[in-house]
């Protein structure tokens, strides 16, 4: 079934590839994640990876690279590296270290921004 989510454990160690709908990690995990779904993970969560997710919530540690649609930072999250998302929301408490790219389109590409208007022009 595709409704399945994938559960590593707090006391789960994996380094690896990780590829599915909707996972929740609340151990440790590093290497690469790839979901069409959900990604959410735990306050005592360590992540060290390259994730391409639907959306996410993070609580606890990520250290890489995370491209998501929607992104949620939870009070505890501590993320170290580069941010892409459409949609971003950060709670009090929650940690940035690194590149934001926040406003990006749904292939990632940013949307450009609105070209100034020619010298002379009446501005509205």
């Amino acid at each position: 079934m595709d409704d399945k989510l994938t559960l590593i454990d707090t006391d789960t160690q994996i380094e690896g590839k990780l590829k599915g709908k909707d996972a929740r990690i609340l151990g440790r995990f590093k290497g690469e994640i790839e979901l069409s779904g959900r990604l959410s993970t735990g306050e005592g969560s360590r992540i060290d990876a390259t994730a391409v997710v639907e959306s996410a919530e993070i609580a606890g540690s990520f250290d890489g690279e995370l491209k998501a649609a929607s992104l949620v930072l939870l009070e505890k999250a501590t993320i170290t590296g580069k941010l892409e998302t459409r949609s971003l929301a950060v709670r009090e408490g929650a940690r940035i270290n690194g590149g934001v790219n926040a406003g990006a389109d749904a292939k990632g590409k940013e949307t450009p921004a609105p070209k100034p208007a020619p010298p002379g022009a009446p501005r509205g």
